[in-house]
């Protein structure tokens, strides 16, 4: 595994979760469900059908109708595990697949393994914020449609860490449990997300709409 992949994968998607809201997409609806595969090495570094250049390191995705920029909630059904990824690229180019995730995204969602599992698209629409100087930070560890998950890595993160909670989210028919530890400032959240990689947990640095 390249040793770069913690930093960019804390670097690189900075997901305002807290500010998501579900949008209807004609043509398409709010929750799809089918097949998802990852795609890696061989396009890194290649540009996307958005004309971005691919990171495989980026919480990113190809879908073959959804509009460029559209967040989709993408929740792994095998195991629960959630990620979020925008939609940058045009494919998969197999008819039994309906997205593809970046390998970033496809490490959270645990199918790096497996290659393809069954998944469920939620389309959100993500509202931008910019931080300021006194923007708070948390560090999401997990995100899970099982609420008795989510309470349990909870609880095993308590025994280390402080300013651990659950934060709930909801779309129109699903509700998600993230798992997350409050962090403060910028880098504060960077050394704690850098930490949690080295004790084997798979964390995203967010932005944290409610601080106290």
């Amino acid at each position: 595994m390249p040793k770069k992949l913690p930093i960019l994968l804390l670097l690189g998607p900075l997901v305002l979760a807290s500010c998501v809201r579900a949008r209807y997409f004609p043509g398409g609806g709010t929750v799809q469900t089918g097949m998802a595969s990852w795609y890696g090495p061989d396009f890194h570094g290649k540009p996307t059908s958005n004309k971005e250049i691919y990171d495989m390191y980026e919480m990113t995705a190809a879908h073959r109708t959804l509009p460029f920029g559209a967040q989709v909630m993408v929740t792994n059904l095998a195991n629960g595990r959630t990620a979020v990824v925008r939609i940058n690229d045009r494919g998969p180019f197999k008819n039994d697949r309906i997205i593809d995730v970046s390998y970033a995204a496809a490490r959270l969602l645990d199918m790096v393994g497996p290659g393809v599992v069954p998944v469920r698209l939620d389309i959100l629409e993500g509202r931008a914020r910019s931080s300021d100087a006194g923007q708070k930070f948390v560090v999401q560890v997990g995100s899970f449609i099982s609420q008795d998950n989510a309470k349990d890595l909870e609880s095993r993160l308590k025994r280390k860490y402080g300013n651990v909670y659950i934060a709930l989210f909801e779309t129109a028919t699903q509700r998600y449990y993230r798992v997350r530890i409050r962090a403060g400032d910028r880098e504060s959240s960077r050394l704690l997300a850098e930490q949690l990689w080295q004790d084997g947990y798979r964390v995203l640095i967010l932005e944290d709409a409610f601080p106290q």
